[in-house]
């Protein structure tokens, strides 16, 4: 993995949004439609103030989470709302989003539908990741019960339902994030540092986010 160390919390937000905007147009320059995977959470949110002015053809992007939590858009636990608000303005209005949630009453009942949405826009061309201090990454967690499938199985989408996590989950599988052309992992602090230090050297079950880390770039800031 490549590890960025920055000075300070502004100078990682505007040089990662500059980096994911250069290679969006870099990839539409030869693709007619390019994709974009991002994590919710409030960590990316002022990436995604910057990310949403870069001036690309937005309209030949489709963006997609990472991962969503199992609830309506109106909650302000949804991941979606999160991304609508900071991410899909300004120029990156333009663009066409693919949501991991459809309204069914369990992700096991609306995943076929949300994955032949998703499977035109594969492989991702550009894929922003987070991590947890337990290493989960999207919404791979370490103990969850499709453990398993999320890190080995063929699928594009796994349910998911993790000890500490109060709602059903979507999460893309390992395989569709490790086929991602280009991946970047926006950490802060010095509990995730070490984290992903210990990641490289453990098993999947137990780092999920080690699936990803050989051609990852780490971009981290200590405050």
């Amino acid at each position: 993995m490549n590890l960025i160390e920055y000075p300070d919390i502004d100078m990682l937000m505007i040089n990662l949004a500059n980096r994911l905007a250069g290679e969006l147009r870099q990839a539409l320059s030869h693709e007619d439609r390019v994709s974009l995977a991002v994590p919710g959470g409030t960590t990316p949110g002022p990436m995604f103030d910057d990310l949403c002015a870069a001036d690309l053809d937005w309209s030949r992007v489709d963006v997609m989470l990472t991962d969503e939590r199992w609830v309506p858009e109106t909650s302000d636990r949804s991941n979606t709302r999160l991304i609508r608000e900071r991410l899909l303005t300004d120029r990156a209005s333009a663009a066409r989003y693919l949501p991991l949630y459809n309204g069914a009453e369990t992700p096991e009942d609306g995943l076929a539908g949300i994955e032949a949405g998703l499977a035109p826009s594969l492989p991702i061309d550009v894929l922003l990741l987070g991590m947890g201090t337990d290493m989960h990454t999207a919404s791979i967690f370490p103990g969850a019960d499709r453990l398993h499938d999320a890190l080995h199985g063929d699928a594009i989408l796994v349910p998911m339902r993790a000890p500490g996590a109060p709602e059903p989950r979507v999460t893309l599988s390992a395989r569709v994030l490790r086929d991602a052309m280009s991946t970047h992992i926006l950490i802060t602090g010095a509990e995730k540092r070490a984290a992903i230090e210990r990641a490289r050297d453990l098993s999947p079950e137990e780092a999920p986010v080690s699936v990803v880390l050989r051609n990852a770039t780490i971009h981290w800031v200590e405050g």
